[in-house]
């Protein structure tokens, strides 16, 4: 469900092109999410989904292009863009020598809040690790460590969030939290662009679905181009370029 877009977007890419070696992964490519959406991203393995995604995190900034995140630059302005998001993946990126309660205080006050401690116990409970409170992440299951991602997301609320296969050996009850946490965020305006190979488990929450193909972002099943070339094939063979001359300007 698509918000007011009197506001910023959550995320807005334009002409976003990357490389490995000669290789073009993003071939100027254009997204936008509006206020309450979210979009599910699809497409073969390699075909750059993870790179988009940590373009979108600040995590690596494009050979060409731009990008905002509420209304912040991308490259520009990383350390307000990192403030504003939030990622879950297949792979939690947790400090395994904390406990949870030190996990999500440590991200809160990564983002200038003083983390509560009420308000995290509060949130370890609603992911069910109220009895792990004070446990370190290292003796968890990946089960377990993915709740604490979890809780991480809902202690941020992030006006963007990113994930990365975030169904990936989840069982139903855990399908369950991880689309929740995407209606919250969604509740609150925000965006979600969410990477898998899995369009079921959260089919009653997608607004629209993209497919990444060399290097383009199509509407729906990828037939029609959607946004960047009109021609998904590459130019030519060499490094030099990875769109026809001056698309990209």
């Amino acid at each position: 469900m698509t918000g007011d877009s009197s506001f910023p977007p959550p995320l807005k890419l334009e002409g976003i092109a990357h490389r490995f070696g000669r290789r073009w992964i993003l071939r100027g490519l254009d997204l936008q999410l509006d206020p309450g959406q979210v979009v599910a991203m699809i497409g073969a393995n390699g075909a750059g989904k993870t790179t988009l995604l940590r373009i979108a995190a600040t995590l690596l900034r494009p050979l060409r292009g731009r990008g905002w995140v509420g209304g912040a630059s991308l490259l520009e302005n990383s350390d307000r863009v990192r403030t504003m998001i939030g990622i879950l993946g297949h792979s939690p990126a947790l400090y395994e020598d904390l406990t949870p309660v030190e996990n999500l205080r440590f991200c809160l006050q990564m983002q200038g809040d003083p983390g509560d401690r009420g308000r995290i116990l509060a949130i370890l409970d609603e992911v069910g690790l109220t009895d792990f409170a004070h446990v370190r992440v290292r003796r968890f299951s990946t089960g377990m460590r993915r709740r604490v991602a979890v809780g991480r997301v809902l202690a941020s609320l992030p006006h963007l969030l990113l994930m990365d296969e975030p169904y990936a050996s989840l069982d139903p009850e855990g399908v369950e939290l991880v689309n929740g946490t995407i209606q919250r965020v969604v509740d609150e305006g925000g965006g979600v662009l969410l990477a898998t190979h899995d369009l079921r488990s959260g089919a009653g929450l997608t607004d629209r679905v993209v497919t990444l193909d060399r290097g383009l972002l199509r509407e729906g099943d990828g037939r029609q181009p959607a946004h960047g070339r009109t021609d998904s094939s590459p130019t030519r063979a060499d490094s030099s370029s990875p769109t026809t001359r001056g698309q990209l300007a």
